[in-house]
């Protein structure tokens, strides 16, 4: 497989032979609003610049070309912006973690949206929904439900995206139950100003690793929307005090792995 960070939390993951894009954040630097500015919403870092901060490292054409489905794991606009709604094709295979999603998403005009189960078969490859949480405590009823994705084939090592969550129970689970050997985190300690983490911070990832030793665990969602608070570098000096550097990888945008 190749893991290819393009920004924030999306991803190309060629899979097999099939592409895969997650969470497509499309649009062009500063052209989306902060977080912390919405209606019923605590205030964040940063809450005087536009997202996203960085630009894409690449052309559009070049991020959606060839792609064979898309995976979107909830709908916050740091995932799923309107920018990839205009670039993506209509006809494209687009995989939802609800069915009140799905039904968004079609009414954005796209034709063959389908609801991830535990058991979802594309193309030969078995997609498995995994549960998150998008904090911890009553943060929850603002950051709204969110999954991951844990992908498997005879042919490939097994890898489990786990989308925007917290360490908790269900994803000590996940990796127990499916024993992943790639995992991508994402892990910019996202916060607003009250209510604690969103996502991953360093000691979540910590956890990760202490469960999973083996794997190669893949640290993305940094440095690209206006609440990070866990930088590049600070979570690089973190894994290397803990000797863990060889096991944890901190990519820059649009840096790539293959397995």
């Amino acid at each position: 497989m190749n893991i290819q960070l393009i920004r924030n939390a999306t991803l190309v993951v060629q899979y097999t032979d099939k592409k895969f894009l997650i969470d497509p954040m499309l649009a062009e630097k500063e052209t989306l609003p902060p977080f912390g500015t919405g209606v019923g919403l605590p205030p964040a870092p940063r809450q005087d610049q536009n997202n996203p901060l960085v630009s894409l490292p690449t052309a559009i054409d070049n991020i959606i070309s060839n792609i064979d489905a898309v995976i979107v794991t909830h709908l916050h606009p740091d995932h799923w912006d309107d920018a990839a709604k205009e670039a993506l094709p209509k006809e494209i295979k687009i995989f939802s973690q609800n069915e009140e999603d799905a039904t968004e998403i079609r009414n954005a005009g796209f034709k063959n949206v389908e609801v991830l189960q535990e058991d979802t078969v594309f193309e030969g490859i078995q997609l498995i929904k995994t549960k998150g949480e998008h904090g911890r405590g009553e943060i929850l009823q603002h950051a709204g439900l969110v999954c991951g994705v844990v992908f498997k084939h005879t042919n490939e090592k097994t890898l489990y995206v786990a989308g925007d969550t917290v360490w908790y129970g269900a994803v000590q689970d996940v990796i127990e139950t499916h024993k992943p050997e790639i995992i991508v985190v994402n892990a910019g300690d996202n916060q607003f100003l009250v209510g604690g983490s969103l996502v991953m911070g360093k000691d979540d990832i910590y956890e990760v690793y202490k469960a999973a030793p083996n794997a190669k665990i893949i640290s993305v969602h940094m440095e690209a929307v206006n609440h990070w608070t866990l930088s590049r570098k600070e979570l690089r000096s973190f894994i290397n005090e803990k000797g863990i550097s060889s096991n944890v990888l901190v990519p820059d945008d649009s840096e790539s792995y293959s397995f």
